[in-house]
């Protein structure tokens, strides 16, 4: 039973006094006055700079609204200290839309280890401290403030990841859903333009907000115990059946094994009727059942309840199956309506196609944007991830179904970029998205996608029912680089390795026509134990699609190199699993120059790790599965020092603790050896210990020469590319609809 939902751009569009598209979005009245205005249907406000790409949340929600004939305005990182900011463009005829921008704010505003950032990529000049921590509930609270009695709909990947209680690292705490903190009408969670739309017009044809309570991908404060009628039921969380530890799913329907291939035809042809009648009722009864989960009071002090809560609504996440869940926060509850169903690639292609200016807003005057400097010149071909990567909110955000553009438009916006971006060179930067190569990727068998619970298609093996054939992308990049003025198409996003070993040919095209010298790739790590919970494959599938790289790479004459990215201090990664990672790469002769130490972000499956060291890819009970985590500061640098074993300054760190753990084995000059016996080296030489040299071993200052060698960039929480890496090129926030990639 597919549930076929309305084309978002079939709705007959509001009649407005100006015909056709504003040249950007009005962010004064004066702008307002000029396109005929006497008032904004809708005012989004937004923590980042407003920037009209489609890249950027505010733009996309924005124009996709205009399209629909409303009166879209922006207002831009307001000064939150008053609500006078939040009057700038009058009162909106329907509703405020409130994001905290492309990047959770906290993210945004602090590192890994809980320190401020001194940059944000997101505002003119990047200057950091023009958004307040928890931005969504700061200008949630004003907009309201500004205007009593006009609807507040929040949104964006802040929204999305803290529709429910969550873990909260920087005040180390689980906090309440910010549906009550924020006291918005409505949550609108996920990429939000299908739940939005729909949302407007109703709201435009005299609907009341409190009345629309059928939205898919919203959620909302309701009295406790509420139900939309009387045929609904509550479905205890603690009930239901789970699908125990990560393996391999022998049915996609079902947890009983396939019939044998040796039984009967007839008997096949019987069980395949009963399994599809089994499978319509069921989805019938999800539709009218609603899963409680336990309550805040219950997770707020209860680790085992929380990672039980957070299993189940990873479970819950499946549009073709998910069920409504609700959370008791004290006497009210909060309602979260099944996922939002994915774009179709016709609805991709309008909202990509829509007239952005692919410029900030002339009211910077020209001032430096670094996000929209990293983008200007790469195109988004896709959403979404089915990787399911524990540590990444991805998935939680865009969901595993991938939504693909088509070919014709994707090539009309690189032309586009041609034509117009001011200092276009003729290279394409990206053509990517989540995932570098999961472009019209997805399940083969429909039947199967619509009742899957499985966390990851590729995990831990790749299912047999994913596509994983790379053709249609080949002959994507194949006609973008015949583009005229087209000199170079390069791949920024990050290539999933796993599926690309599927397909030899995928990786020749790569590496013979889109790799500027440097390819990322991202193992994260090398231990098995770590890997689980991770949900990452195993270090010899890196190792498969490297001796492949390398092979292309020679056959087309190019020196080339993977840049591999890596986590320190990941749930499950004990001291001597990083010691481990630290020899293979001393072994491999990387020295990553810049390292990421895991930050728990909220709903990742991680980070329920990091908060209650259980393992929720697991049944969690009192006795179940224990994961060790570095919390505290010093094993955190621990590490990290692991990762970077050859700058000099984390020597004697590394040298107490190898003492310690009767490793004095590892200490020497020799290859074989993590960190020289000698003391340290002179301040003019720390610089390049932390070069990106490939060496054979660890040299004395006097012995160290000038070497050609690899470059091995890993991500660090506060470097800028690091941050824009999962924000910006691959569009984890949208507005009013984002771990780290």
């Amino acid at each position: 039973m597919t549930v076929v939902p309305k084309n978002i751009f079939s709705y007959v569009p509001r009649k407005v006094k100006r015909a056709g598209a504003a040249p950007f979005l009005p962010m004064s009245r004066q702008e307002m006055e000029a396109l005929g205005w006497d008032a904004c249907d809708i005012i989004i406000v937004s923590g980042d700079a407003y920037v009209d790409h489609p890249s950027f949340g505010a733009a996309v929600i924005g124009r996709v609204l205009e399209a629909q004939g409303f009166r879209v305005g922006i207002i831009a990182q307001p000064d939150w200290k008053s609500a006078a900011a939040f009057r700038s463009l009058g009162r909106p005829k329907l509703y405020f839309g409130v994001t905290s921008g492309n990047m959770d704010s906290m993210v945004n505003r602090y590192t890994a280890e809980r320190k401020i950032r001194s940059d944000d990529a997101y505002t003119p000049g990047g200057v950091a401290g023009k958004r307040p921590d928890r931005a969504l509930l700061v200008y949630a609270q004003r907009a309201r403030e500004a205007y009593p009695g006009i609807p507040v709909v929040i949104g964006s990947i802040e929204a999305s990841l803290r529709r429910l209680a969550h873990y909260d690292y920087w005040s180390d705490k689980v906090r309440r859903s910010v549906l009550p903190d924020s006291k918005a009408d409505m949550l609108v969670y996920g990429n939000a333009e299908r739940a939005i739309v729909e949302l407007s017009h109703r709201l435009a044809a005299g609907e009341k907000i409190g009345s629309i309570r059928d939205l898919r991908g919203t959620a909302f404060m309701v009295p406790g115990g509420w139900k939309p009628d009387g045929d609904w039921i509550d479905v205890d969380s603690s009930g239901l059946d789970t699908p125990g530890p990560v393996k391999k799913h022998a049915n996609p329907y079902f947890p009983e094994p396939e019939p044998c291939q040796a039984k009967a035809e007839r008997q096949e042809r019987t069980a395949e009727a009963i399994r599809e009648n089994r499978i319509g009722l069921r989805l019938k009864m999800n539709s009218q059942s609603v899963v409680r989960l336990p309550s805040f009071e219950q997770v707020q002090n209860d680790p085992v309840m929380y990672a039980h809560a957070s299993r189940v609504m990873h479970l819950e996440s499946n549009p073709g199956n998910a069920r409504a869940l609700v959370q008791a926060h004290g006497e009210r509850d909060v309602w979260v309506n099944p996922p939002p169903l994915p774009l179709t690639m016709e609805e991709m292609d309008g909202v990509y196609g829509l007239p952005y200016a692919r410029a900030p807003h002339p009211s910077y005057q020209g001032e430096r944007i670094p996000a929209w400097e990293m983008i200007r010149f790469s195109v988004n071909i896709m959403r979404g991830c089915f990787g399911g990567c524990t540590f990444c909110s991805i998935t939680e955000h865009e969901g595993r179904i991938i939504q693909s553009r088509s070919e014709p438009s994707i090539l009309r916006e690189i032309e586009e970029i041609r034509d117009r971006v001011e200092g276009f060179t003729g290279v394409i930067s990206d053509l990517g998205g989540p995932s570098a190569n999961m472009y019209r990727l997805g399940c083969k068998n429909e039947k199967a996608q619509q009742v899957c619970r499985r966390l990851s298609c590729v995990y831990p093996e790749i299912c047999k029912n994913l596509d994983t054939d790379h053709g249609k992308l080949i002959s994507l990049y194949r006609k973008a680089r015949a583009l005229p003025g087209i000199k170079k198409i390069l791949i920024g996003s990050g290539v999933r390795y796993d599926l690309a070993v599927e397909s030899p040919e995928y990786i020749r095209e790569l590496v013979t026509h889109h790799v500027g010298g440097l390819l990322k790739i991202a193992p994260e790590h090398t231990e098995p134990n770590v890997l689980s919970k991770m949900m990452k494959p195993g270090i010899g599938t890196y190792d498969a699609f490297r001796r492949l790289f390398d092979r292309y790479s020679k056959e087309a004459g190019k020196e080339q190199y993977l840049v591999p990215y890596f986590i320190a201090a990941h749930p499950g990664a004990t001291d001597e699993d990083m010691l481990n990672l630290a020899l293979w790469l001393k072994k491999n002769r990387f020295r990553p120059d810049q390292v990421q130490t895991f930050m728990p972000t909220p709903m990742a499956i991680a980070s329920t790790m990091y908060h209650t060291g259980k393992n929720p890819l697991m049944p969690v009970s009192r006795d179940s599965e224990k994961v060790e985590t570095a919390k505290k500061g010093q094993v955190r640098r621990l590490h990290k020092a692991f990762l970077r074993y050859h700058d000099p300054e984390n020597w004697q760190l590394l040298r107490e603790w190898l003492r310690r753990h009767g490793r004095s084995d590892l200490i020497g000059n020799g290859p074989d050896q993590l960190v020289p016996a000698w003391k340290s080296a002179p301040v003019s030489m720390k610089n390049r210990f932390a070069s990106l040299e490939k060496t054979g071993k660890a040299k004395r200052p006097d012995q160290e020469k000038d070497e050609i060698g690899q470059t091995a960039h890993v991500r660090r929480g506060n470097n800028i590319k690091g941050k824009l890496a999962g924000a910006i090129r691959h569009r984890k926030g949208v507005s009013v609809r984002s771990g780290r990639r």
